[in-house]
This record gives C-alpha cells, sequence and structure tokens, in this order.
C-alpha cells in the first residue's frame, strides 16, 4: 500500500482524457451522443480528473453532446475546447456552465511553420490573440487552460514568451502539445525541463502534455514530460485518434503504477476498469485493439512459450510485470455453453462489469441461449457482443428480422432479406457478384439508400472454426462517415447485421447535420 507521504499532491498526476474530442477525430470514430454519454460515464467510473468532451462550436450535435456530459457528469472536471476568439469561447462556456467543475480549454498555433502557411500572422498578432483568448475565458472560470499548438516545432524563446504571457493572463493549465508527433523522449523532455528554468511565474499553473503517436513514442514522451516537471497528461483510451493517435491512458498509468520506483507518481484512476472501458470503446467504435498491444490487447497477458509457461507456474513474477486482475482482467475461467443457467451467465457478465436490469438480463439471455447451441463455448468476448447489441437496439429506423442467402461456384449469389423500416415489415431480394454484395444490394433496396461503403471487415472475436465473426462496415454521407458493426456465428449474418448499424447511425449523422442547417 502506498503511504500519505507517497500519495502528496506535487507527485499527483492529473489525467485529462480526450477520447471524446481527439480520440473521435480518428476516421469512422464518430459516436452519437448516447454513446458519448455512455463512455463519459466509464471515464467518470475510472476516476479520470478532466473529460475533454468536445468541441461545441463544430457543430450543433457536438454543442448538445458537450452540454449533456456536463450535466450529468458530476465526478470529474468537463473541458471543452476552443480557438482563441471570442465566439469559440462563449460557445464553450455555454456548453459546460453546468459541470461540476467546468473547463474552458483555448489554443492557438505557436510554431512559425504554423503561422506562416495556415494563419498567415506575425509572432506578435498571435501572443495578443493567446493573451486575449485567456483573459476572456477567465471571465467565465478560473480553470481556464491553454496550448500553443505544434509546441514542439515552435522556437523555444517564442515559445517561452507565450507560456509566461498566458499564465500571466490567468491560465491555470498550459499544455504542450506535440501536435504531429515529432519529438523523440530526450528532446521533449528537455523541453519541458527549459520551460520550467526559463518561464518565472510556471509554478503558478499545471503543466500538461498532449502527445501524438506518428513516430511511435507518444507515451514514451509523455512519460520523459512528467519526469522532467508535468503533472498533467491528455489522453485517450486504447491511444485512438487524429492520424496515428494519442498517448494511450492505460499505457500511462500503468506505466507510472507499474514503475513507482523511477516515477514516484501518482494518479487516481481506477486501473481495474481499464480492461472493460477498453472493450466499451471497441464496440462503440468498431476501431480494434491489435492482439499485442500494451496492457489491453488480446495477448498482453497471454503466454505460449513454454519457458514463459514453466516460469509462470512456479512463479508468475517471472513473467508478468503487473497482475491482469490489476487492469480488469480475470484470470478465472469458467466454460459457458448450452446447459449453463441465467445465474451462471449474470455473474459472468458482473465480473466483466456489467450491471444489467432484469429485463435486459431476459433479453440477453436468449440471445446467449441462441448463440451457445451453435458454439461449444461462449467467451467473454461473445457476451460482450450481445450487451453491445442490446444496448443499442433504441431509436432503431432499421432492423434486421431474416436473412437467406444461396451462393455457389454454379449458383448466381442472391440474398434474400426481410426487415423492420420505422416498424413496418419489407422483403426483398438482391444479386451480387458475391454473397455479402448480394446481401448489401437487398439492404440498399429496403432501405432506398446507397451511400458509398468506405470499409467492410470480417474479424473472429474468438478462436476456434466456432467462433463469432464480428463484421464492420463503414459508410460515407456528406464528407461524414458511421462505422457499425455486427456479430454473428455466420459471418453473412453479422455482415448483414454490420450494414444495418451503421445505416442507423448515419440517421443519426443525418438529423445532427439538419439541426446544424436549420
Amino acid at each position: 500500500m502506498e503511504s500519505a507521504e507517497d500519495r502528496n499532491a506535487e507527485s499527483r498526476v492529473f489525467i485529462f482524457d480526450t477520447t471524446l474530442r481527439d480520440g473521435e477525430q480518428s476516421p469512422g470514430a464518430s459516436m452519437n451522443p448516447e454513446e458519448k454519454l455512455r463512455v463519459a460515464r466509464q471515464l467518470e467510473k475510472m476516476g479520470v480528473d478532466i473529460i475533454e468532451a468536445g468541441f461545441p462550436v463544430a457543430s450543433e450535435g457536438d454543442f448538445a453532446s458537450v452540454r449533456q456530459i456536463a450535466r450529468e457528469i458530476r465526478g470529474c472536471g468537463i473541458a471543452a475546447l476552443a480557438r482563441a476568439n471570442t465566439a469559440d469561447i462563449d460557445r464553450a462556456w455555454e456548453a459546460v456552465a453546468e459541470a461540476a467543475s467546468p473547463r474552458i480549454h483555448t489554443f492557438i498555433s505557436s510554431s512559425d511553420i504554423h503561422l506562416q502557411y495556415q494563419l498567415h500572422k506575425s509572432r506578435e498578432q498571435v501572443l495578443r490573440e493567446a493573451v486575449a483568448a485567456v483573459a476572456h475565458a477567465r471571465n467565465y472560470t478560473r480553470n481556464v487552460e491553454f496550448s500553443p499548438m505544434d509546441a514542439t516545432r515552435s522556437d523555444r524563446d517564442y515559445l517561452c514568451a507565450m507560456v509566461e504571457a498566458v499564465i500571466a493572463a490567468g491560465a491555470a493549465t498550459v499544455n504542450i502539445p506535440d501536435t504531429v508527433g515529432y519529438a523523440v523522449p530526450d528532446e521533449f523532455g528537455d523541453l519541458i525541463a527549459t520551460l520550467f528554468r526559463r518561464v518565472k511565474n510556471i509554478r503558478r499553473a499545471v503543466i500538461s502534455v498532449h502527445c501524438h503517436n506518428d513516430l511511435g513514442l507518444a507515451t514514451a514522451n509523455a512519460l520523459a514530460a512528467l519526469r522532467n516537471g508535468a503533472r498533467q497528461v491528455e489522453c485517450t483510451i486504447n491511444g485512438i485518434g487524429e492520424r496515428a493517435g494519442n498517448s494511450a491512458m492505460e499505457e500511462v498509468v500503468m506505466a507510472i503504477k507499474t514503475r513507482k520506483d523511477l516515477f514516484n507518481l501518482w494518479t487516481g484512476i481506477r486501473t481495474e476498469y481499464i480492461h472493460q472501458t477498453s472493450r466499451l470503446l471497441t464496440q462503440i467504435t468498431g476501431i480494434h485493439v491489435q492482439p499485442n498491444k500494451a496492457i489491453v490487447g488480446a495477448n498482453a497477458f497471454a503466454h505460449e512459450s513454454g519457458i514463459h509457461q514453466d516460469g509462470l507456474i512456479k512463479e508468475k513474477i517471472t513473467y508478468e510485470i503487473m497482475t491482469p486482475q490489476s487492469v480488469g482482467i480475470s484470470n478465472t475461467h469458467i466454460v459457458l455453453g448450452k446447459h449453463s443457467g441465467s445465474h451462471a451467465v449474470a455473474d459472468r457478465l458482473r465480473t466483466l462489469g456489467h450491471a444489467l436490469t432484469e429485463e435486459e438480463m431476459q433479453r440477453v439471455f436468449v440471445r446467449f441461449k441462441e448463440l451457445a447451441d451453435v458454439k461449444k463455448e461462449v467467451f467473454d468476448e461473445d457476451l460482450e457482443s450481445i450487451v453491445y447489441e442490446e444496448a443499442s437496439r433504441s431509436e432503431e429506423k432499421y432492423r434486421f428480422v431474416y436473412l437467406n442467402v444461396v451462393s455457389g461456384s454454379q449458383a448466381v449469389p442472391t440474398a434474400t432479406m426481410q426487415m423492420e423500416v420505422d416498424g413496418k415489415m419489407v422483403q426483398e431480394a438482391g444479386f451480387g457478384v458475391g454473397p455479402v454484395d448480394a446481401i448489401f444490394t437487398a439492404i440498399r433496396k429496403i432501405t432506398k439508400t446507397d451511400y458509398p461503403l468506405l470499409k467492410y471487415a470480417v474479424n473472429a472475436v474468438t478462436g476456434g472454426t466456432d467462433a463469432q465473426g464480428e463484421a464492420t462496415v463503414q459508410l460515407k454521407f456528406n464528407g461524414r462517415s458511421a462505422v457499425g458493426r455486427g456479430a454473428h456465428p455466420d459471418v453473412l449474418v453479422a455482415s448483414a447485421k454490420a450494414y444495418i448499424n451503421a445505416l442507423n447511425r448515419l440517421e443519426w449523422l443525418r438529423k445532427d447535420i439538419r439541426k446544424v442547417q436549420v
């Protein structure tokens, strides 16, 4: 156990989660308001210090989502992003004003590259705008954060002057972003040390870092910054985000916890919820975690080597530097199959962190029995797929009812589909160059839609020939896209469900766009 002396204020690292803002900028990772709220509640449960809920001026939908999260999440701070101008800042405050601890996060570029080619402004002009933005935000709250975008490619003298000026104007947190993932750890650590050495008033603010992963160094850079005085890390679940993503929260938090001997720092994160949160985000966005991903990958606590297995049997610490339980993975394996009762299934879901109502449990158990009839063993991932699909059924315009496919080397691929559209039963047949093409053709005929298909992929949820197939479909509409997913032992049914799920999510996007236009 850590002593009270270990947990002093100077060694506290604040976790600023930007999954709902920067993370949502991952291609295909758009979430609707209900999905964002589900993620926000999970982040609150984990003990995140600040949730960056979105960019309110971007759209009416983003504004409404940020405001809903600010109203309903009471256990952590809620931040809204704003460019360094009055309109953005006013809109950001309007969105977060009702939060228990609201924060305005304003930013402007500081590198000469951005000033010359993007902003077409002088250093002096940008410095004035940065100070004015912080001063204006301070009219609403003392909890103001400022970011000099592209800090790692900025002139250090100018960056130091800007940081000192915005702190003097009232910024309580100053974030140093490696916006394009350009820095390497020694260099980034030295940059943070230079700021602490040269900025006279730096102790009046919390220094934060926001690292991108373009060179695969985001987490390493964030840790280097912490060793040189930074005390807030801006990160995302599973490391999702713009381009190659951000520092992964689970990696930063577990590095601090596992190497306490090196960092002597601590966070308020309840690490036993890490795996559950990672799975939730994967289910909502359809962005899968690579099997060898640190902390949350399927193979992170799997051992196949005979030498490793021998060592683990004798003493787990030989090949595991952290326990699976510390991140919410249980090494207790209960085989669930067609002979399992509802109590066993409910107990396993509780272990996985899913608190279902009696009605929800009844629906999930029916689906479980259907799956158990065609699979020898139902795995945790199978159960979570069922839970997610049941949670996604509210307010659906389109519902899957029935599918029959005829295909083969001597047959024209034909799909007969039956669906509910706004509660009415519709049936159509479609032909294609293959069975999946025929299915998608039938769905398009039923729904009278023809959105461009950006992505189609199928993965096995678990191992074995009886594994559920998990299909992912990404559709495009009016410059935006939506990802749908579906799981079923028959990959053709999974594909149909994924396409229909994507259509339902696009319906939400279309409604959001109409609100913006109105």
